[in-house]
C-alpha cells in the first residue's frame, strides 16, 4: 500500500481513452467505504462522464480547473450539511479514498478544490456547480476529482522526499 502512496501524483493531462466500467465502480466502491464520523456518510457524490458537463464544469474558477474541459470523467464530492458539522472532513477522506483507488486502477487523478473558491466576484465556485448540476442548496461542495488514463506519466517520489523533520515524538 505504501508504494501506492508514493506513486499517486496529481495528474492533469488525460488521453481519450475510456475508462472500464469495472474500474470505475471499484472507485465508486472506494468513495462509499470511507469512514464517517459517527457513520453519519454525509457525503453524496456526482459522477460526470459527458464532455459538456466536463466543459462547464471546467469554468468553476478561474485558476486551476480549465483542464476538466479535457478530462473524461470526473467526481463532485458534496455532503448534505444538515447530517454532520464534520463533512468537510469526512469528504476529504471519501476524496483521498477516491484518488488511491483510481491510482490503484492504472488511473490518473487531481483534486480541484471548490470549497471556499469563487467563479466570480459575485458568484462562488460551489454556486456555480449547484446551478449547472442542480444540486439541492443543502449540499456543500468540498471538491471535484479528475479522473482518467494518463497521457504521460510523472515519476513517483523517492524516500528523500519525505520531510522528515515534520514529525515530532511527545511534544513539539
Amino acid at each position: 500500500m505504501l508504494k501506492l502512496f508514493y506513486q499517486r501524483r496529481s495528474i492533469r493531462k488525460f488521453t481519450d481513452q475510456p475508462i472500464e466500467a469495472e474500474k470505475l465502480d471499484r472507485i465508486v466502491q472506494a468513495a462509499l467505504l470511507a469512514p464517517s464520523s459517527k457513520s453519519k456518510y454525509p457525503c453524496e457524490f456526482i459522477l460526470i462522464d459527458q464532455k459538456e458537463i466536463n466543459e462547464q464544469l471546467s469554468m468553476s474558477k478561474p485558476h486551476g480547473a480549465s483542464f476538466l474541459k479535457n478530462t473524461p470523467y470526473s467526481i463532485v464530492v458534496a455532503a448534505d450539511t444538515e447530517k454532520s458539522d464534520v463533512w468537510i472532513e469526512d469528504s476529504s477522506i471519501a476524496a483521498s479514498y477516491i484518488q488511491l483507488q483510481a491510482e490503484k486502477e492504472g488511473l490518473g487523478s487531481c483534486w480541484i478544490q471548490i470549497r471556499e473558491r469563487e467563479y466570480s466576484l459575485d458568484k462562488s465556485s460551489e454556486s456555480y456547480i449547484q446551478d449547472v448540476l442542480k444540486m439541492p442548496s443543502n449540499l456543500k461542495i468540498l471538491a471535484i476529482i479528475a479522473i482518467g488514463y494518463k497521457d504521460g506519466e510523472k515519476p513517483a517520489r523517492e524516500a528523500s522526499y519525505l520531510k522528515r523533520e515534520k514529525i515530532h515524538y511527545n511534544s513539539f
